[in-house]
């Protein structure tokens, strides 16, 4: 890429394609790091559900120990 403009120097062009590797790795870091955050979102949403549907079925059984005992 940078090798075909005639008016750069060999160091020039390879100081560029380590700004440019850098950038890259900076990049796939980022991305890792959001995919991390949206999988640990997604997992406290399920965990929430869970203890929602946990709680609500507590409440039926105490329902039904209350009709007994009446």
């Amino acid at each position: 890429m940078f090798a075909e403009q005639p008016g750069l120097d060999r160091s020039c062009v390879t100081e560029m394609k380590r700004k440019n590797k850098k950038q890259e790795r900076e990049e796939e870091e980022e991305k890792k790091k959001k995919e991390k955050k949206e999988k640990e979102k997604e997992k406290e949403k399920e965990k929430e559900k869970k203890k929602k549907k946990k709680k609500k079925k507590k409440k039926k059984k105490k329902k039904k120990k209350k009709k007994k005992k009446g």
